[in-house]
């Protein structure tokens, strides 16, 4: 998986070459993508068959076959699952990449529909949290480098793992320079931060910026 990340692949794509066993050449369908793209996220939420089968809209059977495919292609993810959440019954919570903590006190629980739910959120916590402590901290650097470079632009929104600005039209080459390189160096990890501009008159307008 890192290596997808690595070589910028479409890790979706890539993902549903695995779990579909595609030859190489074979086309990756937009329905096969989509329904890969909920493997990759439901998997870090601990989701069930049942419950990727809704989502996904394929029998239990399938799915539970799509897991199985993605943990054998995966199995460093499969040990993460397991291993997260011995490490959160041990110590009674789970920490992000900064270190910010979520106790568990239901890690223990006798009622099984408690555990379980302690269980995802330990699974989830690491990766969802620490994608939510990169954001605040690309958004802290970006205030300091909107003023140390002088610029108008204002930072108006976050959204997930998006940051939307107004700016003059005359800044936007360097508001673009700026926020890639605030965005891909706000944390170090072991695959690269990738940014993407888009600009527009208004949000809904957005479009890539071309080089």
């Amino acid at each position: 998986m890192q290596s997808d990340f690595k070589s910028g692949e479409d890790i979706h794509a890539s993902t549903a070459r695995r779990i579909f066993h595609l030859l190489p050449g074979e086309e990756v369908t937009p329905n096969m993508r989509r329904q890969a793209k909920a493997v990759n996220f439901g998997i870090v939420y601990g989701i069930s068959d049942y419950g990727l089968a809704q989502n996904i809209n394929v029998t239990p059977k399938q799915a539970k076959e799509f897991i199985q495919n993605y943990f054998d292609e995966f199995p460093g993810v499969y040990h993460y699952t397991k291993d997260i959440v011995k490490i959160a019954r041990e110590q009674g919570y789970v920490e992000t990449l900064t270190h910010r903590r979520r106790y568990l006190p239901d890690i223990h629980a006798k009622n099984f529909n408690l555990r379980s739910f302690a269980e995802r959120t330990a699974m989830n916590t690491p990766i969802q949290g620490s994608a939510a402590d990169l954001i605040k901290i690309a958004m802290i650097k970006m205030g300091q480098a909107l003023q140390a470079h002088g610029l108008q632009a204002r930072m108006l929104l976050q959204i997930h793992d998006e940051l939307v600005f107004e700016a003059p039209a005359s800044e936007v080459p360097e508001l673009r320079r700026v926020v890639a390189e605030v965005m891909d160096s706000a944390m170090q990890l072991d695959v690269p931060l990738k940014v993407e501009s888009k600009v527009g008159p208004t949000w809904y307008d957005l479009k890539p910026i071309e080089d």
